[in-house]
């Protein structure tokens, strides 16, 4: 985040997306996770290598996010997490646990504008099948192929699009011309 901060400038529009990873483990493994919500909570915990880190709420560090990026005279956007292809009875996963509730929850205190990515793709996903969408991901259910990115980007700028005020609009290209706008719950 601290590079990308830096190379901000007033008048950008940065998209914040968080939230892929922070259901692991707090302080063992890959230790990436973050506390549930979006409160004020914290723990401490220790480090493979020992050093003590004191770990935040979801919400916490998207708000602190936020505030980075409207100290330097940028927009922030809030996305939902895209979705993974996990189905059950015809119906794709739509995120994993609350990330897009709370990042929805934080983007309405923050008055910022959210973006459910995660029901665009899901409705896109579910229009196609299961089939269909299998050729959207590499070898996992997670990580898409490149045209399964080119599928979210889609879905990016189909929710930009819907949004009442988008200023970076302006600069998508003809293929993003293209995409029609989706209406999304939390617009701003």
């Amino acid at each position: 985040w601290d590079n990308a901060l830096e190379l901000m400038k007033p008048g950008d529009t940065v998209l914040i997306q968080f939230g892929h990873n922070d259901g692991g483990p707090l302080d063992t493994g890959r230790a990436r996770g973050s506390l549930p919500g979006t409160g004020e909570e914290t723990r401490e915990v220790a480090r493979a290598d020992g050093r003590k880190e004191v770990v935040y709420t979801f919400g916490h560090y998207l708000r602190g996010f936020i505030a980075d990026a409207k100290a330097k005279g940028v927009t922030p956007i809030l996305l939902s997490l895209t979705v993974r292809n996990i189905w059950k009875d015809g119906k794709v996963e739509r995120g994993s646990g609350k990330f897009g509730q709370w990042a929805a929850e934080v983007a309405r205190a923050e008055g910022v504008a959210f973006i459910d990515v995660t029901s665009i793709i899901a409705d896109r996903y579910e229009a196609l099948g299961q089939e269909k969408v299998q050729p959207l991901f590499g070898g996992d259910h997670t990580h898409t192929s490149p045209a399964g990115a080119e599928a979210n980007a889609a879905a990016v700028v189909a929710g930009l699009k819907g949004l009442k005020d988008c200023g970076p609009c302006r600069y998508f290209s003809a293929k993003a011309e293209a995409v029609q706008a989706h209406k999304t719950a939390g617009a701003k």
